[in-house]
C-alpha cells in the first residue's frame, strides 16, 4: 500500500510542479492567445508527463502518454475560457480526475473498490464529519442571514446612504472560513485556540473607531451566532 500512496503522491507533485511553479506567466498568456496553435501548450503538456514519468518510473511510459494527452486537451479547452475561479477549479479538477483514474487502474483491483466502498458507506463518523463540514458552510450562513436579518436589513440602508464601500461576498466567505476553522479545533480537542481566532478576529474587524455601534453590534452577533453553531456541531460530531 506505501507503493501505491507513494505513486500517487509523486504524480501530485508532478502536476503541482508543473502547473504552478514551472509554467512560466509568459506560456499561459500565449495559450490564450492562439489556443492550440500554441507551442507552448504542447511544450507545458510534455515537461508535466516528462516529471511525471521521471517520478514514477520509465515502466508507466503509457501513464506519461495519456497525461501529456489530457493536460494539453484541458489546458487547451480552458485557454478558450475566460480567466475566472470556476474555470480554474474546473481545470484543475478535471487534472487531478485524469491523475487518480491513472492511479486507480494502475494498482486497485475492482474488488478492492466494492470493498472500500461498503466500508465507506457504512462509516457513521466519517458521514458525521460530511455532514457537520456541509452544514458550517452555507447552511449555517443562510440560518445566521435569518436571524440577523432584521438588522442586516438597516445595515444595508446605511452603507447605501453613506456610499460604504466592501468586497463583494466577503462577509460570507470570512464567515465561512471561520466556522470550519472553529469546527477543525473542537474536533481536536483546542479549544484555547477558538480564543486566540475571537481575539485575532476582534481586533481586525472591530478596531475601526469610527465604525457606527450599530454595525459594531451587528458585526459581534454575527460572529457569535457563527462561532457558536460551529462549536455546537462539533460537540455533536463527538
Amino acid at each position: 500500500m506505501i507503493i501505491e500512496e507513494l505513486w500517487l503522491i509523486k504524480l501530485l507533485i508532478a502536476h503541482l510542479m508543473t502547473d504552478f511553479i514551472l509554467q512560466p506567466r509568459s506560456w499561459i498568456e500565449e495559450r490564450k492567445l492562439k489556443h492550440f496553435n500554441s507551442g507552448k501548450l504542447y511544450l507545458h503538456g510534455g515537461i508535466t508527463a516528462l516529471v511525471a514519468w521521471l517520478l514514477i518510473g520509465w515502466q508507466y511510459y503509457l501513464v506519461a502518454i495519456i497525461i501529456f494527452a489530457t493536460h494539453t486537451i484541458i489546458d487547451g479547452w480552458k485557454s478558450y475560457q475566460k480567466d475566472s475561479t470556476p474555470y480554474f477549479i474546473i481545470d484543475q479538477l478535471l487534472h487531478l480526475i485524469v491523475i487518480f483514474a491513472c492511479w486507480y487502474f494502475s494498482f486497485v483491483e475492482w474488488k478492492d473498490t466494492l470493498m472500500s466502498w461498503k466500508a465507506f458507506t457504512n462509516n457513521l463518523p466519517l458521514w458525521k464529519l460530511i455532514a457537520g463540514f456541509l452544514f458550517v458552510t452555507y447552511p449555517a450562513g443562510i440560518i445566521i442571514g435569518q436571524f440577523t436579518k432584521q438588522w442586516s436589513d438597516k445595515i444595508k440602508q446605511t452603507d447605501d446612504a453613506e456610499k460604504t464601500e466592501s468586497l463583494v461576498n466577503a462577509g460570507k466567505w470570512i464567515g465561512i472560513a471561520e466556522r470550519v476553522i472553529v469546527l477543525i479545533l473542537v474536533i481536536q480537542g483546542q479549544y484555547a485556540a477558538i480564543g486566540l481566532l475571537v481575539t485575532a478576529k476582534g481586533i481586525i474587524r472591530f478596531a475601526e473607531k469610527d465604525r457606527q455601534e450599530s454595525k459594531t453590534e451587528y458585526l459581534v452577533i454575527g460572529t457569535l451566532l457563527s462561532i457558536g453553531l460551529a462549536i455546537v456541531t462539533g460537540l455533536m460530531i463527538h
